[in-house]
């Protein structure tokens, strides 16, 4: 027991002493974020100029179409009104009724 927990007191050390790896190639913390703020800039520009489709370009004016005229249906005007009803309990009602004249 006391082995084992001195082997990890060990290994715990060694893993916190060891130098952390850097893959900036020797670019600093200011020219890493200079670099990634301007290739941030390109990329960007270069998505939004691409035409992609969704947006046509040029807007497209067309004459506006034609007006039609509808003949009026010479048919029954109907109409509906609220009548009353008493059911055969006799509590009242107001129902919709579809009038035809």
């Amino acid at each position: 027991m006391r082995t084992t927990l001195a082997l990890a007191a060990i290994l715990s050390g060694l893993i916190t002493l060891t130098p952390a790896a850097q893959a900036r190639d020797g670019i600093g913390p200011a020219g890493a974020a200079a670099l990634g703020a301007i290739g941030g800039l390109a990329v960007g520009s270069a998505i939004a100029s691409s035409n992609n489709g969704y947006y046509p370009g040029q807007p497209v004016y067309r004459a506006p179409p034609r007006p039609v005229y509808v003949e009026e249906d010479y048919g029954p005007v109907c109409h509906f009104e609220r009548r009353r009803y008493v059911d055969p309990y006799g509590d009242v009602y107001l129902r919709r009724v579809r009038v035809c004249e």
